[in-house]
């Protein structure tokens, strides 16, 4: 995939087919210690070991629609292409967590590209489900947690409605404007 972003859809969509109700996606990058880290958490259905095993082979998929998943697999070789590492951890009937570790100097850096749209869609397509995204860079942090928007909005008012995503789009926008020091949006 050409973007990092893209690899992070690919993978959440595994969680909300594992009926996972929470998925965290944390990404933490630093240009002073060359590092991008991508963090995505569910409490899903969880994996075997044999099923880890088999979610990083290329030729295997559970899904009817087409006869091999990449998603994981190109994550994982777009992490060790740069230097980096990539893991698997499951549990059956507690969830899944993936982690993957970048040399953002590598020749083979693959760019993170707009994950703020990323997640926003991701909430988008998945109202009911709630996400915890973080964002890190040198600069500072920020935390977008959809059980906080439900408190506030209440109940009634659901994810996907016109308003609640452009606030959640503007305020994705802001706060990556704040970390990366207005360089980037």
């Amino acid at each position: 995939m050409r973007e990092l972003s893209l690899n992070v859809m690919d993978v959440v969509q595994n969680s909300v087919s594992a009926n996972a109700s929470l998925i965290t996606i944390t990404v933490k990058e630093s240009d002073k210690d060359d590092f991008l880290d991508i963090y995505i958490e569910d409490n899903g259905k969880g994996m075997s070991e044999e099923q880890v095993q088999n979610v990083i082979d290329p030729f295997f998929t559970t899904r009817t629609t087409r006869k091999v998943g990449l998603g994981v697999p190109l994550f994982k070789m777009a992490a060790q292409q740069t230097g980096g590492s990539f893991d698997i951890k499951s549990q059956l009937g507690v969830g899944t967590t993936l982690s993957a570790h970048f040399i953002k100097s590598s020749v083979d850096m693959t760019p993170l590209g707009d994950i703020n749209s990323t997640v926003k869609i991701l909430i988008q397509c998945n109202p009911t489900l709630d996400f915890v995204f973080s964002h890190s860079t040198d600069l500072g942090e920020f935390v977008l947690d959809t059980r906080e928007l439900r408190q506030i909005l209440g109940e009634d008012v659901p994810l996907d409605t016109l308003d609640v995503l452009e606030w959640i789009d503007g305020f994705l926008k802001e706060q990556s404007n704040i970390i990366y020091g207005g360089a980037k949006i």
